[in-house]
């Protein structure tokens, strides 16, 4: 492979997701040649992946778009997982990145080179490539959590983790049991409680639910987007959505200043006001803050769990039984499929992929204690290598599509010091990384995130695993990378 004429750098994007048809895009646009590998046969990571029924974005729909491809056919306020993944295949065709993508192509190792500053790339076919610049766009929740309950696998039913959705599982008139209640649970009894005989949702601790608004947008409004983008526009760029992203920003990092009571007000009323049955309001009551956990937005769950078909088990699960779930009071719930939304493990990103730097420092090794990288983009030693939403970054209710972009313009210039022939390979320092992690974790101590709940927000040591200041902050890091904090090596 040859690169872009005038600098000769080789480009491996690793994932076909939201970022690294982004940086695809980008790339293209620099007039660099690159490859994307993608381990599955279509595009769009998540939203390829989940097709669980009631599947939406929590962002709005107008907000989770790239800000160059604004789309006017969202048929509502917020998305579907089918419409995003009809989005992000358009998007494909129209940039024209299809033919630098290879499907069924799973990375399995990436070697630096100090001699030739250069990536050895292997697939899992056993093919190899190298590479002068790695961008890792493998995402972040992609490696379903499947719990260790006795008795799963004497389960007679279909049983499956909501990632891999089994549609010949019955559902319509079946007794169906959902283990788990964060955003995807919640969506899913949304959808299926007027479909099922009898839904269990099994939590293990409630959410707050935060309510907002949904309506569909009629073909008139449609046609009205099409015919003059600005009015998208006067809708993405509002200050109801930035406003809100900042306003909630500064919530999670002054969790007792007024924007933080104002969330914890809301979500209080909503389950006052919404659920009538004492005894079912106790159980869907959290003990810990609003946004500890990530907050659930939903304008119909109180309105679904309430339905006749649907029960809320608080108790302990003890076992799993060929025809149902025993609990540990002694209760069998009678089921005939069981799905499990229990989530990912957040911590994995590239991996199992073996990734080793310089020195033969393994990706495992420096990451033996927590993930983290450089403002969630670079990792000391490990040059010429750079991620998109990886560890350390923002996470909440705002679109990781936002965040991308702004990390995409941190990485450019990076590889602009490639590009200017100042050297062949750039890595953030040791010293630069590890007064990053100092500050940034003393910071996350003080998140609502590490106010007193568990979720998958935290690492190993209970320490949230993210940008601990606000949008702004952000922002303003991604503007311009400190050059100070890097070593440019090979000049």
């Amino acid at each position: 492979m040859t690169g872009n004429r005038a600098t000769g750098l080789r480009f491996a994007v690793v994932g076909a997701g939201m970022a690294g048809i982004l940086a695809a895009i980008k790339l293209r646009e620099r007039g660099e040649v690159f490859t994307v590998f993608e381990k599955a046969e279509r595009i769009g990571g998540t939203w390829r992946e989940n097709r669980y029924p009631g599947l939406t974005c929590d962002v709005p729909a107008h907000a989770y778009t790239y800000s160059f491809e604004p789309y006017p056919e969202w048929q509502a306020y917020y998305a579907t997982g089918a419409e995003i993944q009809v989005y992000f295949e358009k998007v494909v065709d129209k940039y024209g990145i299809r033919p630098s993508i290879r499907f069924g192509a799973e990375v399995t190792g990436l070697v630096w080179d100090d001699a030739s500053a250069t990536w050895t790339l292997t697939l899992a076919s056993g093919e190899v490539q190298v590479f002068d610049v790695v961008i890792v766009a493998s995402g972040v929740l992609h490696h379903p959590r499947v719990p260790d309950l006795p008795g799963l696998d004497r389960f007679e039913g279909a049983a499956f983790h909501t990632a891999r959705w089994d549609d010949s599982a019955p559902i319509d008139g079946a007794k169906v049991g959902l283990i788990g209640c964060g955003s995807t649970g919640v969506q899913i009894v949304t959808a299926i409680n007027a479909r099922v005989d009898r839904l269990v949702h099994f939590q293990r601790s409630p959410q707050w639910i935060m309510p907002v608004p949904y309506f569909t947008y009629s073909e008139e409004e449609r046609a009205a987007f099409r015919a003059d983008p600005a009015l998208i526009d006067a809708i993405r760029f509002s200050d109801e959505y930035i406003g809100n992203v900042r306003r909630f920003t500064d919530a999670i990092t002054d969790i007792d200043g007024p924007q933080m009571k104002a969330i914890e007000e809301y979500c209080l009323l909503n389950l006052e006001n919404s659920v009538k049955d004492p005894v079912l309001k106790e159980k869907l009551r959290p003990n810990y803050r609003a946004a500890c956990k990530r907050l659930i937005y939903s304008w119909s769950y109180y309105d679904a769990v309430q339905q006749p078909s649907v029960f809320v088990e608080t108790g302990r699960i003890a076992e799993i039984e060929p025809h149902g779930v025993r609990m540990a009071d002694g209760t069998v719930h009678a089921i005939d499929t069981l799905v499990l939304a229990t989530g990912f493990h957040a911590d994995r990103f590239i991996r199992p992929a073996g990734v080793t730097g310089q020195n033969g420092l393994t990706l495992d090794a420096f990451w033996a204690r927590r993930p983290t990288a450089h403002y969630a983009i670079t990792l000391p030693g490990f040059p010429n290598l750079f991620m998109l939403n990886g560890p350390t970054g923002p996470v909440g209710n705002f679109s990781l599509i936002d965040i991308a972009e702004r990390q995409w313009t941190y990485i450019d210039q990076l590889v602009d010091v490639l590009r200017r022939g100042e050297g062949r390979a750039v890595a953030v320092t040791p010293a630069a990384h590890a007064a990053y992690e100092e500050r940034r974790i003393a910071a996350a101590k003080t998140t609502i995130f590490g106010s007193g709940c568990s979720s998958w927000y935290l690492d190993a040591e209970g320490v949230p695993a993210s940008w601990p200041w606000s949008y702004d902050a952000f922002d303003a890091a991604m503007a311009k990378p400190k050059f100070e904090e890097y070593a440019v090596l090979g000049t």
